[in-house]
């Protein structure tokens, strides 16, 4: 159905600040395994949780790794002006060394009274499109042009200049499921992450034929793009699959990880449930290797 490239895997870490968990340790732990990458979920200043900042957590993170590709999901838009965010990224991308990969969001309307105690922009569903599609162009244009300047609806940047210059084009994906959000992704992005809590398989299919169509109608070749998938797992005999995670034995897991690899996900960024680390080593040692042996065969 699709071109076979060797499937990704990440996994997922939470920004709350709890004195138990050693986030660190625990990307550290993800490298050694063998993960291809590990995002860090989510993005929210506002509220009585206690929580780090997902981009100094990002820094943090990458100076104690050395391989592992890193990445938010996702970054919510109203945060972060985008013309800042264009120099942020591309000093986050440089001191580790082409590692970062660019996750965006328009803002969910959950996080909605957030932005309204911060005195930040709520847009409608319709102007969260604009602004994000305008957001990606800013950071492409301050990457690539000296004295760029652009006039939005949203965002207006004169003559502004940022270097050094990325020293590779930086992957910008977005974590979206929209039709409208969909269509914008498959005309400019380079990466879809959808989560499976959202976006149930069978949706998810159909959102990924819809924003391959949006690429190639955008006169791009749609193979160009990273089709992947937050999936919360759980590994334990007799756990079973609802709604928002899929769950069972190794076996089980591992046959219904690699359903989504055959309709087309080359990444599948993976939400731990129960004993993070017990879990991490289950599914590297066990769950994954299953996952690529059903890909060779199939």
């Amino acid at each position: 159905m699709f071109p076979i490239s060797p499937i990704k895997f990440g996994v997922n870490l939470y920004t709350q600040a709890q004195s138990s968990a050693d986030l660190v340790a625990s990307t550290r732990h993800a490298e050694q395994l063998g993960f291809d990458l590990v995002t860090i979920h989510r993005d929210v200043l506002h509220g009585a949780e206690p929580s780090f900042e997902i981009w100094t957590l990002l820094t943090w993170l990458a100076a104690h790794t050395s391989t592992i590709k890193l990445a938010p999901v996702v970054l919510a838009l109203p945060y972060r002006h985008p013309a800042v965010l264009a120099k942020m990224v591309e000093t986050l991308d440089r001191l580790s060394q082409g590692r970062l990969i660019l996750v965006l969001g328009s803002g969910a309307a959950i996080n909605d009274a957030g932005y309204r105690a911060f005195g930040l922009p709520q847009r409608s569903p319709g102007e969260k499109v604009e602004a994000l599609a305008e957001e990606i162009d800013i950071l492409r244009g301050l990457w690539n042009v000296s004295d760029f300047s652009f006039a939005g609806k949203h965002y207006q940047i004169e003559a502004a200049t940022i270097v050094p210059k990325p020293a590779h084009q930086i992957p910008i994906w977005l974590g979206v499921f929209g039709p409208r959000m969909i269509d914008l992704a498959g005309r400019k992005a380079n990466g879809w992450i959808p989560s499976y809590q959202f976006l149930a398989p069978e949706q998810a299919f159909r959102a990924l034929e819809r924003l391959r169509a949006a690429a190639h109608d955008a006169g791009r070749n749609p193979d160009d793009i990273t089709y992947a998938y937050n999936v919360p797992v759980q590994i334990e005999h007799g756990a079973v699959t609802t709604k928002g995670l899929i769950a069972g034995s190794g076996e089980q897991v591992a046959q219904q990880l690699a359903e989504l690899v055959r309709h087309g996900f080359s990444l599948v960024n993976l939400w731990t449930m129960g004993d993070d680390h017990a879990q991490r080593e289950i599914l590297a040692r066990e769950v994954i290797p299953e996952v690529r042996a059903h890909q060779s065969t199939s």
